[in-house]
């Protein structure tokens, strides 16, 4: 059974460890994310924006998460034991029968307060008259200046009023901070409640894959595999893919980002899928790479174990205190190694690993954090070469995507050209190494082969 649940408390505690590292005598702004127009009168999907998801579990566009921090507690613990000096509120939209005949229900405050565990919680109507005495005496705000303009505009015009205001008492803050550090560092390890539904995101995203292998075969469209794909999702409680999948058949699977998905597949190629579920927000990221026909021929097999031997080299780096700089150095060397040995790339095999030489063919990132957001928020705390040093801990959860592609231009062999491939699993930092939340998307020829065959 898939797990997309998690508690009302541990949003709260969210809450409460986040206002514990705000200082005394101060506030911070979170907004929702607002809807989006697609065409005239229609909008795009709603996506609630991550960080406020991660703080409040409520998933209405144009609301305002606000914490106030009023005394000087450092632990949740004591941020929860007095609420009457650190306080958490909601600002929603109002309840509006009319309104919610034409699109849907509405939570209103009254339910919002209470459902979602807030020391208050008003409508959207009273923002303008409530938000700036919230912020009138305060030294501090947080929030993420750039994210909305419209949000911006709207915090400078309360703080102009504060500040023009020094005759009827009112006293504008004085220091602005940027409130997304705090919460990448929050949302970078996760909870065993999350933990669970990147779990079952992973299970729905690689039956997914199973589905498109055994429906794959020449002459189908890359949309038409995409639709089994995106079916699989829906039909197992994940209404969306947590990003464009790709879909890319032979030479396709060469453009990192291909999303066209529209041509025939033809015999004798490779298909590569990039695709994942979202689950009650929480994004899986999967790649399978397989023939289309169902058999590898020789070429596509070779490649297609060195970029395996590569993934599995840097996945058994990963355990407490390692980094992404050394994963990338095994799965690295890998690649050159066999590059070199097929012709691929030439010259002195050492200097070539020195140099990182494979990646001519491997041209983008080893990886990266993976969570509410399928590029998820952290630090990779980068030193001046650029190697990602940022010691593993447990909690923490990253994609391991090597890839070999190698367009129709490429100077190589005849034989090599046209062929793209990427194998990503989803990896979970351990106390004591790493697990592997990609068990059921077949990734080895044999398997492959067996499934596509069966």
């Amino acid at each position: 059974m898939n797990k997309t649940h998690i508690d009302v408390s541990e949003y709260q505690q969210r809450r409460y460890r986040l206002l514990a590292q705000m200082p005394a005598n101060s506030v911070a702004l979170i907004p929702a994310a607002k809807e989006v127009t697609r065409s005239r009168d229609t909008e795009f999907l709603f996506c609630q924006d991550k960080d406020f998801f991660f703080l409040s579990g409520f998933y209405e566009p144009d609301a305002l998460l606000v914490l106030i921090k009023g005394d000087d507690a450092t632990t949740a613990e004591q941020v929860a034991s007095n609420l009457d000096s650190n306080e958490t509120i909601l600002f929603c939209r109002d309840k509006d029968p009319h309104a919610e005949v034409w699109q849907g229900r509405r939570v209103g405050p009254e339910d919002a307060q209470s459902q979602y565990g807030f020391e208050h919680a008003y409508g959207l109507s009273e923002l303008e008259q409530v938000l700036p005495m919230y912020l009138n005496g305060r030294q501090s705000v947080y929030f993420a200046q750039g994210l909305q303009k419209s949000f911006d505009e709207m915090v400078f015009a309360i703080l102009d009023i504060l500040r023009n205001g020094v005759k009827q008492g009112f006293v504008a803050p004085t220091t602005l901070c940027d409130i997304r550090p705090q919460l990448a560092e929050m949302r970078l390890i996760k909870s065993a409640a999350e933990l669970d539904i990147m779990r079952s995101a992973n299970q729905i995203s690689g039956n997914a894959h199973q589905r498109a292998m055994k429906f794959c075969q020449p002459g189908k469209f890359e949309y038409q595999v995409e639709a089994e794909i995106l079916h699989e999702f829906a039909s197992n409680g994940a209404r969306t893919a947590a990003y464009g999948s790709i879909v890319g058949g032979g030479e396709n699977a060469t453009i990192l980002h291909y999303t066209d998905n529209q041509d025939v597949l033809l015999d004798g190629e490779l298909l590569l899928i990039d695709a994942g579920a979202e689950l009650c927000g929480y994004a899986a990221d999967i790649t399978r790479t397989f023939p289309v026909n169902g058999k590898f021929s020789e070429e596509q097999a070779t490649l297609y174990n060195l970029v395996l031997e590569s993934q599995i080299a840097a996945i058994n780096t990963i355990k407490p205190g390692s980094n992404f700089a050394l994963a990338n150095d095994a799965a690295n060397e890998v690649l050159t190694r066999g590059l070199h040995q097929l012709g691929i790339l030439k010259g002195d095999l050492e200097q070539l690993i020195a140099d990182n030489a494979c990646k001519q063919y491997f041209i983008h990132g080893l990886g990266h954090w993976l969570g509410l957001d399928v590029h998820d928020v952290g630090d990779y705390q980068m030193d001046e070469n650029r190697r990602q040093l940022r010691p593993f801990e447990p909690g923490m959860v990253m994609t391991i995507e090597p890839g070999i592609y190698i367009d129709a231009e490429a100077d190589v062999d005849e034989r090599w050209k046209g062929i793209g491939i990427r194998i990503e699993d989803n990896i979970l930092v351990t106390e004591d190494g790493h697990e592997n939340l990609t068990v059921n998307a077949p990734k080895t020829i044999a398997d492959i082969e067996a499934l596509m065959a069966s």
